[in-house]
């Protein structure tokens, strides 16, 4: 089954994986700490603005809380912004995903995020029809095709490079890479899986 690009966030714990039937040549590249989708060198190139973005980052509120945003476009890094500067999770979810509405190409596909807590965990997705942004506490997932609203997902990885690897690996069609986020009493941890690239 074909569900496109997916989010899973739980408690102290998130992954983001990238599927693509149009353009697979993309991987994962930590860049000061902040992981970014982007084309492989030999990508064809593309003007597509859905290509490259971040899509974890840890952040800091401003009463030290960290915490990792997780997602499938360019609200990443609005979201990770209101969260720095100490808005409500929900809020900092919602407001930048309503802003930037679903994206606007050929299948109206939704944007996906979740934010992750030591302790909490909250996951959004804006579509055509509805926006949706729920606290979980087990890992839940949601896509931009078929699994477009919250359900729980069976992620037994504990660690950002196995939830990273975890998802890649899950039976979905069209793997191409992911990430995956940690989030502890020691901060965030991020780590990727770009398939063995």
């Amino acid at each position: 089954m074909y569900i496109g690009r997916f989010v899973v966030v739980g408690p102290g714990i998130g992954a983001y994986r990238v599927s693509s039937r149009s353009f697979p040549n993309r991987r994962v590249l930590d860049r000061d700490g902040t992981l970014t989708v982007g084309p492989t060198p030999d990508a064809p190139e593309t003007d597509n603005p859905y290509i490259s973005y971040n899509c974890a980052r840890g952040v800091e509120t401003p009463t030290g809380e960290s915490l990792a945003v997780v997602g499938n476009g360019s609200h990443v890094d609005p979201i990770a912004e209101k969260v720095e500067l100490g808005y409500p999770v929900r809020d900092a979810l919602a407001s930048p995903l309503l802003a930037l509405d679903f994206e606007k190409d050929d299948y109206d596909t939704p944007r996906i995020a979740g934010v992750v807590g030591a302790e909490t965990a909250t996951i959004g997705t804006v579509r055509r029809d509805a926006l949706l942004v729920e606290a979980v506490d087990e890992p839940t997932i949601v896509a931009t095709y078929e699994t477009d609203s919250p359900e729980p997902y069976g992620l037994s990885a504990t660690g950002a490079g196995a939830a990273a690897s975890e998802v890649l690996g899950a039976d979905f069609e069209h793997a191409v890479c992911a990430a995956g986020a940690t989030v502890d009493g020691d901060g965030v941890t991020l780590a990727f899986d770009n398939g063995g690239e």
